[in-house]
Formats: C-alpha cells, structure tokens, sequence
C-alpha cells in the first residue's frame, strides 16, 4: 500500500512493545503451525483456517481479515505469486511447490506481522513437477532469508533508515542474481499495521530517519529467480511476477532498542540469528526454513 510520508513515526514505550511482543509470539506460533501442515494435497483455505484458528485460541485478531476488504487470515502465495495471495479451496499445494505464508495477529490493539517461505518437498519426484533445480530454489529461499536478517541486524538506534535498506539490498545481490521486487516493501507498525515509514529493500546507506528506541519496524525482502517486474491479478490483491518467475519472501517484526534490535516475531527474539552474525557463521540452506544460523553484516545488538 502507498503510505503518506508527513506523519510524525510511532515511538513506543516499554510496556507498549511487550505487548507488540505477545502480538508477535502469536504470529510466530500461527506461523509455525501453518508451516508444519504444509504438504502435497492440502489447499491454502485449509491452512488458512489453521491460521485462524491458533491467533483465535490465543485471544487475538487476525490482523489481515478484512483489512481493507481482505477476505482470510493470512496470505498465501505460491510460486510466482510473490505476495498477497489469497488462500483458496481450489488451491491445493503440489509436491515441487513454493509457498510464502504471511500472518499477522493484534493483541491489545497492537500488531505482529511476519512472514516465512517454505517449499513443498525437495525429492526427485518434486523436482519433476517443477522448472527449477533443487539447488536455484534452495538457493533463492536462504538469499531472501539471509537478506531479512541482513536488515534486522541494522536496527540499531543511530543508524538510518536506508542502511537497513542498503544491507538487504547487499545481501541479496551478493547471494545470486535475484530480482529484488521494488514495488511493495517494509513498514513501520504498531497500533496499526502500516505505518510510517516505508522500509525498500534496496538503496543507498545513510538516508531517511534516524532509527530511534521505541520503533517498531516489518522488515520483509521479496527476491525472485528472474525479471522483478510485477502485476496484480483479477482479484486486486495477488501479485505475481511478469515473467512467471519463482519468488520468496520473508518478514519480522523488529523493535529499535538501546540494547539492539529485538526481533517481535521471532520466539528467541532474534538470540539465535545475531549469535550467529557475532559469531560469523554462515550456515548452508537449510531443506526448511525456520532456523536461522546466518552470516550477516556486522553491527548487530545483543538481540534480547
């Protein structure tokens, strides 16, 4: 969505981000369950309905129902559908698929967003059913990971906005030759779930506004195996790649602190991805998505 450039960016307390905190453990729980359920023959209504009903069971909100008309719980994109997928009975997962699943959860009025990339089998038979190797999709799904907690790490009070920009940016073109999608990008978020200020995944260092303690910002790469170019199908929200190129994507919800980002929608709070930015460790793709062991650019905090 576009976002207005004028209003002043929400700074948090304390107590304000324990609560985006809970909002985002319920995003990450909803997450996780989703991602576990992810298999040949399931449609994305099905998933959708595990979505809600894990933020439900928490005493929370779907945040994406009925945003702006939207009719699920999360979005599901699969394949060349980068972003705002619509889960659907007639979607139904196929071994060799690609799937982006993006949640969010309001507790108390304040949000979580976050979203995960996970591939649909990885064995021969899969392979068959798709138009890239093993290798291109493993690789294209730890770039766009890696590339997320590039930017994460640059959360730090002092820094500015477009380092984290500059870092993702980095990262992806360092890992491959990716398309890196410019259209839709990061945002702040808190008592609503688009905010000032916008987060581009590319640009140069050292522009727009200092990063302060008490933002909260939904850092979320989109990397895809070809041309970045975009359209939105019929329905006025999927969007999927020109070319019909495969994407990922991948988003936390990250608060500035005077300790050092705090990842919201990590269940460590980001422990385990800047111990190992500390330590410099590089991990290889991982057959599924969810831990998190990269090398990333120095300058992160102690995370929690």
């Amino acid at each position: 969505m576009r976002l207005r450039r004028d209003d002043p960016i929400e700074l948090k307390s304390p107590a304000q981000l324990a609560i985006m905190r809970a909002a985002g453990l319920v995003t990450a729980a909803a997450l996780r369950a989703v991602a576990a359920a992810v298999a040949p023959g399931i449609s994305t209504a099905e998933l959708d309905a595990i979505a809600e009903r894990e933020i439900r069971a928490a005493g929370a909100v779907p945040s994406f129902k009925g945003y702006f008309g939207f009719p699920a719980t999360i979005c599901t994109s699969v394949n060349e559908q980068i972003v705002h997928g619509i889960p659907s009975r007639e979607q139904v997962l196929r071994d060799g698929d690609v799937l982006s699943i993006d949640c969010g959860a309001i507790v108390d009025g304040w949000h979580g967003d976050s979203a995960l990339t996970v591939r649909v089998g990885t064995t021969a038979e899969a392979s068959a059913n798709r138009p890239y190797s093993e290798a291109e999709l493993a690789g294209l799904v730890h770039a766009c990971e890696l590339a997320l907690w590039h930017g994460l790490a640059l959360a730090v009070p002092g820094r500015r906005l477009t380092d984290i920009s500059h870092a993702v940016e980095q990262a992806a073109r360092a890992a491959g030759r990716y398309g890196i999608i410019r259209e839709y990008t990061g945002h702040g978020i808190g008592t609503a779930m688009h905010m000032d200020p916008p987060v581009p995944n590319f640009g140069r260092p050292g522009r727009g506004p200092v990063l302060m303690p008490g933002m909260a910002l939904a850092i979320e790469p989109m990397l895809v195996l070809g041309s970045p170019q975009t359209a939105v199908l019929a329905d006025d929200w999927t969007v999927v790649t020109v070319d019909g190129s495969w994407a990922a994507h991948f988003e936390h919800t990250v608060a500035v602190t005077e300790d050092g980002p705090v990842v919201l929608t990590a269940e460590d709070g980001g422990a385990a991805g800047f111990a190992a930015l500390r330590s410099g460790h590089t991990a290889a793709p991982p057959e599924q998505v969810g831990a998190i062991r990269m090398a990333v650019a120095e300058g992160a905090g102690d995370g929690i």
